[in-house]
């Protein structure tokens, strides 16, 4: 009987280390491997699997409600990787190496003025086609000269987009992101509901 216990305690053992070995490595492959790629010229590489990160909100200030010019027309659809929104919820600010990614979705083909429509839930504003994406990215040494933060654009446009892209001037991104939202560590919190459960730290040098 005890030979038997015991064979039974060495299984479950070694099934155990098992497991453990397995999380050891996924744990390991997610911090050893850099989320922000660049290429010789500093151009970062798109992240591929971004839609499988945290979804943290989608804001909109469609044409029809800003006299038919809106300076950003579409959806933004906001994906931040769970390690990060753990981070930031845990002390206020987003660690270096954080990515965010912005893609941007069409309103579906309105048939009001305001660029609403009507379907079966009511009458509102609906996410059409793919329009583009935008990413940020922390670093306070490549990025000193725009608050920590350096901002690219792969496109705004349908699918496919540029599968790198250069820091956008100043002027075009990070210079708003200064203006407005510098305490918030360069991020729009206020439109992304399970962020503000924290007080963010103040991001001002």
């Amino acid at each position: 009987m005890q030979k038997y216990l015991a064979l039974i305690v060495f299984g479950v053992g070694l099934v155990a280390a098992g497991w453990l070995s397995i999380g050891t490595k996924r744990v390991a492959a997610q911090t050893s491997t850099p989320t922000a790629v660049y290429d010789s010229q500093g151009k970062l590489k798109l992240p591929t699997d971004y839609r499988k990160w945290v979804f943290v909100g989608a804001p909109l200030t469609p044409n029809g409600l800003n006299g038919g010019d809106a300076g950003f027309p579409e959806y933004h659809h906001v994906y931040i990787q769970e390690k990060n929104v753990d981070a930031f919820l845990k002390t206020g600010s987003f660690p270096e190496g954080t990515v965010i990614i912005k893609e941007l979705t069409r309103v579906l083909k309105p048939t009001f003025p305001d660029g609403s429509r009507t379907e079966p839930s009511g009458r509102g504003f609906f996410n059409g086609e793919f329009n583009g994406i935008d990413a940020t990215v922390k670093d306070s040494k490549r990025f000193a000269g725009t608050n920590n933060w350096g901002f690219f654009t792969f496109g705004h446009h349908p699918e496919p987009y540029a599968a790198y892209a250069s820091e956008a001037p100043a002027t075009q991104c990070a210079g708003c992101h200064i203006a407005n939202v510098a305490k918030t560590d360069m991020t729009w919190i206020q439109f992304y509901p399970m962020l503000l459960s924290k007080e963010p730290k103040p991001n001002v040098k």
